[in-house]
């Protein structure tokens, strides 16, 4: 039989020294957390956990936000909150979250134990398992990110659980993962919401204009100088967003540890200090330990970030979500260009379920936008929902055509693919499907012209080229050729 892992998550000694000394270590195994980063660091950390005691003190705030974070996290793993005599309310509360038990201090060794082991037998675990279990199909979604995958999740409750302190949080990822989308999110679940928040790109500025944009400047207005604020002083109790920030000037990192330690800085060319209140964030699209060895980042700026960071994992790790992210993508740009959504096709999700994604999230949305303006345009002579219902058709015709003796003339399967990326592979296709719908339009019609171009819902001139680029002919003419 497996030994049960329990994780309580207390600073009060008593109730750690009591559930010390009932372990039973042929049956349960005990751990402990003194905060909420350390127990959701346990519980991401892979080892199964059988059941979890969450001590909430009274005038403890920050409890119940855990146990929120923790049952969106693992449904499945059951919670025993530990509270004071006389809070009642947080009791009901912890309930309605999600608790499956509430034990109230002074506790007692028996009462553990009993409690301990009704929520670890199988038959409480498969009672209470569907109550208790989300629907984890569903999309979860805040500030734009979609958080359907475990992994995305995870990073979630991280996010959610960072927002509620004031520290500064380095963010991972490779370029267009979604570093900028996680930065957004801790700040829209903070108290420093209601406030700016700002970004600066590192890497795109040179060292005396990125000083200025931080760190303000003295500006000469009718020949009287003044001094001009930076993003520092303009985001007062906001949050500043600092992107690459291993290409920042070594100099600049000397100031901005100062902002960090201090909450205080000189403004340029003046000798006026300036008291700031800003959170800082920061994104590095590299790893960032090199970026220190190489002495391109400050040795005292990379101890400051790396107390709390956060991995954003690249597309291809998450596929399952690449479907749900098309269609917010497709909805989110409709709206914004006032277009109608187009649907995709199974062939279309298909191949970019199947696609690698190397610019990532960035990636697929230029290739949904690309996907809406050429449906919403004229260039097939059809929108692209008029060519669902032929794609997979033409699709099969296509890989038919490349078989062995299929192929016309020099013609490779490489040239009938394109360059071989995802977007030559699906133009490819909606041009097969869009040819394939014209020739049975025509033929429908007995080749008349007009009236296909008005079944297809395109100008008899459209018509025409369309004809001529894809060398179409009646049945007649093809046998004669």
């Amino acid at each position: 039989m497996e030994t049960a892992r329990l994780l309580v998550v207390s600073r009060d000694p008593t109730i750690l020294r009591a559930l010390w000394s009932i372990e039973e270590p042929s049956k349960w195994q005990l751990e402990s957390a003194a905060s909420g980063w350390a127990a959701m660091e346990r519980v991401q950390s892979g080892v199964s956990l059988h059941l979890l005691l969450l001590d909430v003190p009274l005038g403890d705030t920050d409890g119940l936000h855990l146990l929120r974070w923790l049952r969106r996290l693992r449904p499945e793993l059951p919670i025993i909150l530990i509270s004071d005599r006389g809070d009642e309310a947080k009791q009901q509360e912890a309930i309605q979250l999600g608790a499956r038990d509430c034990l109230v201090r002074p506790l007692e060794d028996q009462q553990f134990q009993r409690i301990i082991k009704h929520h670890l037998s199988a038959e409480s675990s498969a009672s209470e398992a569907d109550i208790t279990k989300p629907d984890m199909g569903q999309i979860g979604e805040d500030a734009s990110l979609v958080a359907a995958s475990l992994v995305m999740r995870q990073l979630l409750v991280q996010a959610e659980l960072l927002a509620e302190s004031d520290v500064p949080v380095m963010i991972l990822g490779e370029r267009g993962s979604g570093k900028e989308t996680t930065a957004r999110l801790i700040h829209t679940l903070s108290a420093r919401s209601g406030f700016g928040f700002a970004k600066v790109n590192c890497a795109a500025l040179p060292s005396d204009l990125l000083e200025a944009e931080l760190f303000g400047s003295e500006h000469h207005g009718n020949g009287v100088p003044r001094p001009k604020p930076g993003r520092f002083e303009l985001c007062q109790k906001g949050t500043v967003l600092l992107q690459e920030i291993s290409e920042m000037p070594l100099a600049l990192q000397a100031k901005l540890v100062q902002v960090l330690q201090q909450k205080r800085f000189v403004q340029p060319g003046t000798a006026t200090l300036c008291e700031v209140d800003v959170r800082i964030l920061a994104t590095s699209s590299t790893p960032i330990e090199p970026a220190v060895s190489q002495g391109k980042l400050r040795e005292d700026l990379y101890y400051i970030f790396s107390q709390y960071m956060i991995h954003v994992p690249p597309l291809r790790q998450r596929r399952e979500e690449v479907p749900l992210l098309m269609h917010h993508f497709m909805h989110l740009l409709a709206k914004r260009y006032c277009l109608s959504p187009h649907s995709f096709s199974a062939v279309v999700l298909e191949a970019c379920q199947s696609h690698s994604w190397p610019g990532n999230v960035g990636e697929l949305e230029d290739f949904v936008k690309h996907h809406l303006m050429e449906g919403n345009g004229r260039e097939f002579g059809t929108s692209l929902s008029e060519l669902e219902d032929v794609t997979t058709e033409a699709r099969s015709m296509w890989l038919n055509s490349m078989g062995p003796q299929g192929l016309s003339g020099n013609q490779s399967a490489a040239t009938a693919w394109g360059d071989g990326s995802l977007k030559s592979i699906v133009r490819n296709l909606k041009s097969e499907a869009e040819k394939t719908a014209i020739a049975a339009t025509l033929e429908k019609t007995g080749w008349n012209r007009k009236a296909a171009a008005q079944q297809l819902k395109v100008s008899y001139r459209t018509l025409l080229y369309k004809i001529e680029r894809y060398q179409l002919k009646p049945a007649e003419a093809r046998q004669e050729g």
